[in-house]
C-alpha cells in the first residue's frame, strides 16, 4: 500500500541542493587540503573571531563529539589554537592562526568567483530569493519544534500529569 504524501522531502531537497553547490566548491577545499568542516570552522572563526567549541558547534552545524576530533587535527595541522579562558580554565576559546588566515587568503577569492558563477548561473536575484527564503525558513522553524511538541504530544502524559498535580495541591 502506498499512501500518497501531499509535501516533498524538504529536507531531502535541500540535502540534495546542498550536495549540488558543494560539487562546486569542493574542489578548492581539496587543493588546499582542507576539509569541509575545517573551511566551515576557519571561515566562522575568521568572520567571528575567537569563539567557544559549543559556539563553533552552532555556527557549524557539527556535533559536539564530532567538534572534538576536528578541533583536534585542526590544532595538529597547525589551523587552530586552543586558550584556557582566564575567568574559567575549564572553558577553551578557538582561534585561528596564521596558517589559516594565509589559507583564507588564498581561498576567498576562488569561493567569491564560484559564487560569481554560480549567479551568472542561476541570476542575481534568484540567489537573493534563495538567501530570503532560507532565511525566514529558519526563523521560523527555530522554535517550531516546541510548538510540535506540545500539539503533537500524547495526551494521556498530560492528563496523568494534571490529575498528579491536583493530587498533590489537595494534600
Amino acid at each position: 500500500m502506498s499512501t500518497a504524501m501531499r509535501h516533498r522531502n524538504l529536507p531531502q531537497l535541500m540535502l540534495q541542493a546542498r550536495e549540488a553547490l558543494m560539487t562546486q566548491f569542493r574542489p578548492i577545499l581539496n587543493k588546499n587540503g582542507v576539509t569541509e568542516q575545517q573551511w566551515r570552522i576557519i571561515q566562522a572563526l575568521l568572520t567571528h573571531g575567537p569563539l567557544e567549541p559549543r559556539q563553533l558547534c552552532e555556527l557549524c552545524q557539527i556535533s559536539s563529539p564530532s567538534i572534538v576530533g576536528v578541533l583536534l587535527r585542526m590544532k595538529e595541522a597547525g589551523l587552530v589554537d586552543r586558550k584556557r579562558m582566564a575567568g574559567d580554565q575549564r572553558r577553551v576559546r578557538i582561534s585561528v592562526t596564521a596558517r589559516s588566515r594565509q589559507l583564507g587568503q588564498r581561498m576567498i577569492p576562488a569561493i567569491e568567483k564560484r559564487y560569481a558563477a554560480i549567479e551568472k548561473q542561476v541570476g542575481v536575484q534568484t540567489l537573493k530569493q534563495v538567501y530570503d527564503v532560507l532565511d525566514a525558513l529558519l526563523a521560523a522553524v527555530h522554535c517550531a519544534p516546541a510548538k510540535i511538541a506540545e500539539t503533537e504530544a500524547d495526551p494521556a502524559p498530560v492528563s496523568r500529569r494534571r490529575r498528579s498535580a491536583r493530587s498533590q495541591s489537595v494534600r
